[in-house]
């Protein structure tokens, strides 16, 4: 086995308008992998190709040219063992309401012909935190239980790779949060994630790599610490005393603004000078600096940089 769960190489979808004769390129030669035990983001607004991509792995879509290569098979000389090395969570919530999570493991179990003495349902009720809600009704289950469930039956199989699509949308943050300890579990147990969000503090929280797409195409990947190294600008609130709005503050490549009369906001380019100076500068003006905060770039100023949305 080679150290990656995915490799991507050249991956192309073209979806064709028969009547217009017009064509979408909804993938652009994709090339990228992803490692065996970590947590990767795949990231992009509406309709960069996220959902294609993910289709593709799950088998409703046939790609036009390109390899995907899934735990050492090939998509195309081995589908079976593809899919089988998969476990696919769906953005929507689709669940027989009048079956209890354990009856619906048991049946998914059975639908990959997994035989009834190598069943772990009852392991994988109690890795996502639904043991005491094993015999209700789905029906009667939270919002979040009903998340955690969709993984349970992604997880029967036993895939070394998960797949999260949208796992927390429209799930509150106490639910959320559950969530993704729940995900972290898995992944200290060996199990590959990959995850798509619209949350991008979750991304950035979460994952040890992310690729960002856009419009088909792969405009950024590498570790999260690396993309928000990309972000130059470091911006300080400074809490001082009784400054006059129409004093006049002047520092090369600084941009000073005054607020009030007890607020400046600094902003600068993170490399162009030690942040001391500024300090030196302030005390010169005769100005009382009572308290400072800072704000660091996050991932949501990666992407919009990246991708202009």
């Amino acid at each position: 086995m080679n150290k990656f769960a995915l490799t991507v190489e050249n991956l192309t979808k073209i979806y064709s308008n028969s009547k217009t004769k017009k064509q979408n390129k909804a993938l652009n030669n994709l090339n990228f992998e992803v490692r065996q035990g970590e947590v990767f983001g795949l990231l992009g607004p509406n309709g960069a190709g996220k959902t294609t991509f993910l289709s593709i792995l799950g088998g409703t879509v046939s790609k036009t040219s390109g390899k995907v290569n899934v735990w050492g098979f090939d998509l195309d000389q081995n589908p079976r063992q593809v899919r089988a090395s998969l476990g696919i969570v769906p953005q929507e919530v689709n669940l027989d309401a009048f079956f209890s999570p354990k009856k619906l493991l048991e049946l998914q179990a059975g639908l990959y012909g997994i035989a009834k003495k190598d069943r772990i349902t009852d392991l994988i009720l109690k890795m996502v935190a639904l043991e005491e809600k094993a015999e209700a009704y789905s029906r009667s289950l939270s919002g979040g239980m009903k998340r955690r469930l969709l993984i349970a039956k992604a997880m029967v199989h036993q895939p070394p790779i998960l797949i999260l699509d949208e796992p927390t949308a429209g799930v509150d943050v106490e639910l959320r949060n559950n969530l993704w300890k729940n995900v972290k579990e898995l992944n200290k147990e060996g199990v590959t994630i990959i995850l798509t969000t619209h949350y991008l503090i979750e991304a950035q929280e979460m994952c040890d790599r992310i690729a960002i797409v856009d419009k088909g195409n792969l405009v950024a990947l590498d570790t999260t610490e690396k993309l928000l190294e990309r972000i130059k600008t470091k911006k300080i609130n400074f809490k001082v005393k009784n400054i006059d709005s129409n004093k006049s503050l002047l520092m090369k490549d600084i941009n000073f603004k005054i607020n009030s009369k007890n607020s400046i906001i600094v902003t600068y380019e993170k490399n162009s000078l030690d942040f001391s100076e500024i300090i030196n500068y302030l005390n010169e003006n005769k100005i009382k600096i009572e308290d400072i905060t800072t704000e660091e770039g996050d991932l949501e100023d990666v992407f919009v940089q990246l991708t202009k949305h």
